[in-house]
C-alpha cells in the first residue's frame, strides 16, 4: 500500500514539473519567434520602399508620439518609391502625436507625391493626419471631421467621500496638479484647461481652413465636433474625392505624373512589440492554455499596445469617442 502511494506522488510530481516546462517552452518559443522577426519581418523596421512602386503605408488606431514612426517615415522620404499612398483608419488621439504625424507627412509630401485614403474613419487627430494631404479620397460611408480639442478626466471626489477616504496634498500654488480629480475643480483650474482647450481648437481650426481653403462661414458648418459620411463630407469639403485605392492611383498618375502601372507596396512603420500579429495570437494560445481565457480574448479582439493606450492616454486629446451604446 505504500508502494501504491509513493508512485502515485511521484507522478504527480512529474505531471506538474512536465506542466511547468510545457508552459515554460511555449513562453520561450513565443520569445524566439519575436527575435527572429524583429530581425527578419520587413514590417519590424520599415518594409524596403523598393524602386518602380508606390508605397502603401497604414495609419491605425490611436495616434499618439512615436519616434519609430518618425523614423521610418524619414526613411520613406530617402526610398527609391515613386509615390505614397496613406491609408487611414483612426478616431484620433493626443493632439501632440497627431501634430508630429502631420509634420512628418508634410515633410515626406514635399519629397514625394502623396495622397489619402480614409477606410473607415479620420476624425479628429485622425483627420489632423489626413489634412497633411493636398489630396483625400474616401468611401462614401466613411466617417470624417469631429474637428474639436478635448481634456478629460474623472473626478471620485464623492465616491472618495462614500468610501471615507480624504487626499492630503501639499503644493507650490494652487494651479499645481490641477485637477486631480481628488477634490472638486476650482473655478481657476477649469479656467486654466478652458483657455488650454481654446488655443488647441484655435489651431485645429486654422489649420484645417489652411489646408482645405475654406473660408469662416465653411468652416463654421463643419467645426463643431460633429463627423460625416464622405458623401457629406465631399460637399463639405473635407475631403476632394469618393473612391478607393484604385481611384488614389490614378490620381498620382493623371495629377502627379506618377508612371502608369506601377505596383503598389505595403510600407510598414514599426509595430510595437505587443501589436506583432504572431506575438499576440502566440500570446493569446498560452494565456488560453493557462486558464486565462478572458485576458486572451481581450488580445485577440486588440493588440497589447492598444489595449494599454486606452487607459494611458493623457494631456491634451484630438478623440472621437461615440457614445457606447448599452
Amino acid at each position: 500500500m505504500s508502494l501504491d502511494s509513493d508512485i502515485i506522488v511521484d507522478r504527480r510530481r512529474i505531471r506538474r514539473k512536465l506542466t511547468f516546462w510545457r508552459v515554460m517552452a511555449a513562453l520561450i518559443a513565443i520569445a524566439a519567434i519575436a527575435s527572429f522577426a524583429l530581425i527578419a519581418t520587413p514590417g519590424a523596421r520599415g518594409t524596403f520602399a523598393s524602386a518602380g512602386s508606390i508605397a502603401r503605408v497604414h495609419i491605425e488606431g490611436l495616434i499618439r508620439s512615436d519616434s519609430d514612426r518618425t523614423q521610418a517615415l524619414e526613411r520613406l522620404e530617402n526610398s527609391q518609391a515613386a509615390a505614397v499612398i496613406v491609408h487611414i483608419n483612426s478616431p484620433g488621439g493626443t493632439t501632440a502625436g497627431s501634430e508630429q504625424l502631420y509634420d512628418s507627412l508634410t515633410r515626406l509630401k514635399a519629397k514625394k507625391p502623396l495622397v489619402v485614403m480614409v477606410e473607415g474613419l479620420a476624425a479628429s487627430g485622425g483627420y489632423i493626419t489626413a489634412i497633411a494631404s493636398d489630396h483625400i479620397i474616401a468611401q462614401q460611408s466613411s466617417l470624417v471631421g469631429s474637428i474639436g480639442v478635448l481634456f478629460q478626466y474623472p473626478n471620485v471626489t464623492e465616491l472618495l467621500k462614500t468610501i471615507g477616504v480624504k487626499v492630503e496634498e501639499v503644493k507650490s500654488s494652487p494651479l499645481k496638479a490641477a485637477p486631480n480629480g481628488f477634490e472638486p475643480t476650482s473655478p481657476e483650474a477649469r479656467a486654466a484647461l478652458d483657455a488650454l482647450v481654446k488655443d488647441s481648437y484655435a489651431w485645429f481650426r486654422g489649420l484645417v481652413k489652411e489646408r482645405r481653403g475654406m473660408d469662416d462661414t465653411q468652416l463654421e458648418k463643419v467645426a463643431d465636433g460633429r463627423v460625416f459620411t464622405g458623401r457629406q463630407a465631399i460637399d463639405l469639403k473635407l475631403i476632394d474625392q469618393i473612391g478607393d485605392e484604385k481611384t488614389a492611383v490614378t490620381w498620382l498618375v493623371e495629377q502627379k505624373g506618377v508612371k502608369k502601372g506601377l505596383s503598389v507596396r505595403d510600407y510598414k512603420l514599426q509595430p510595437r512589440f505587443g501589436d506583432l500579429p504572431f506575438l499576440k495570437t502566440a500570446a493569446a494560445v498560452t494565456l488560453e492554455a493557462l486558464g486565462l481565457g478572458s485576458i486572451a480574448h481581450q488580445i485577440g479582439q486588440a493588440g497589447v499596445a492598444q489595449a494599454v493606450d486606452r487607459f494611458g492616454m493623457d494631456g491634451m486629446l484630438a478623440l472621437w469617442q461615440p457614445a457606447a451604446s448599452n
